[in-house]
């Protein structure tokens, strides 16, 4: 049987990065080899490393979630997550507390801002209903706040840094945060050297953050997440002379799901629920870049399927041992 507790490290909460890099690409790069190898190197490696003729491919996501606060009628608090725009006036919400928040109660957030609760959804989350203003997105934009992960205790002061500089697609509730590393200066070089570039899309859910609650993995299921890939990024997979490397475990979720045989992709618009750990044939990507993970998660779980359990753990012990920062706004993983 395969374990979650065998996806187990220490993590000192020291090292979980709270606040990130004035400069993107400041930050540190751990380059870990198929033979297990080590390298300790500053990310502006990357246009060292990657070689003409390969293809880096990126989801090109924006974070449009939106956090505020407000109160019932009442003068009872009350948080709200927007996590996704249903249309007219409408969002999908997680609200808090929201056991107290019947269909049909009022929250008032501020600046005219005004919703009323209509029907549960389940895992917590509801749709809300706002008061109809010409100028919605600008208010919301100007009250609320960027929803951060909830291991990230400061407030963030520049939004921007919790988007990639070449995040286009609004819909995440997260950023797909290996990409925070990237400037337009570093992509640039990339190109000129001769590395293609490459966009799929998957709008990071709520479920990015939920720890996986079962110790026999067979029994756990992955909830779905909307993801698209392009006839042009077809093309560029099936056409690459060199290696195909994902920023992110999101874009290697959405390249693998659409895959259909080695270096193969589909094309359109799907919801998948691909769980991807140790034991599973990787079909399109060669490597990847990622920031360091929490303990038992999905996310580990992948990045151990594509370069073993013990490696990936090595790494990490090496990773703490050098005082590497981790998570979202952490130092960066190469697996190549």
């Amino acid at each position: 049987m395969d374990r979650l507790s065998d996806y187990d490290y220490d993590l000192p909460e020291a090292l979980i990065a709270q606040t990130p890099l004035e400069d993107r690409a400041a930050s540190r790069l751990l380059w870990l080899n198929r033979q297990g190898e080590i390298e300790h190197q500053d990310f502006r490696a990357v246009v060292d490393i990657l070689q003409p003729g390969d293809l880096l491919v990126m989801n090109d996501t924006r974070v449009s979630a939106v956090r505020l606060f407000g109160a019932k009628q009442t003068g009872a608090k009350v948080e709200a997550f927007l996590v996704r725009d249903l249309g007219q006036h409408r969002f999908e919400a997680l609200l808090r507390p929201g056991k107290r928040l019947k269909a049909g109660s009022i929250i008032e957030f501020g600046d005219g801002l005004t919703a009323t609760v209509e029907e549960d959804l389940g895992d917590g989350l509801r749709t809300l209903q706002f008061k109809p203003l010409s100028d919605l997105h600008a208010r919301l934009a100007e009250v609320g706040m960027t929803p951060l992960p909830p291991y990230i205790h400061t407030v963030l002061p520049d939004r921007e840094r919790y988007q990639t500089v070449y995040g286009t697609k609004a819909g995440s509730a997260a950023a797909p945060t290996a990409g925070l590393h990237f400037t337009d200066e570093i992509l640039e070089a990339l190109r000129a050297k001769g590395v293609d570039t490459a966009t799929v899309t998957l709008h990071v859910g709520l479920d990015t953050f939920r720890p996986v609650q079962v110790e026999n993995l067979d029994e756990h299921r992955m909830h779905g997440e909307a993801c698209e890939l392009s006839e042009e990024t077809a093309d560029k997979i099936h056409q690459a002379k060199g290696r195909v490397i994902a920023v992110g475990t999101t874009t290697v979720r959405t390249l693998e799901a659409f895959a259909t045989g080695p270096r193969r992709v589909e094309t359109g618009v799907r919801d998948t629920r691909i769980f991807i750990r140790p034991g599973y044939k990787f079909q399109v990507i060669d490597g990847m870049f990622t920031n360091f993970h929490l303990p038992k998660t999905t996310m580990l779980l992948m990045i151990s399927a594509l370069m073993g359990r013990e490696s990936i753990l090595a790494a990490y012990h090496e990773a703490v041992a050098k005082r590497y920062r981790f998570l979202s706004f952490g130092d960066s993983m190469l697996l190549l």
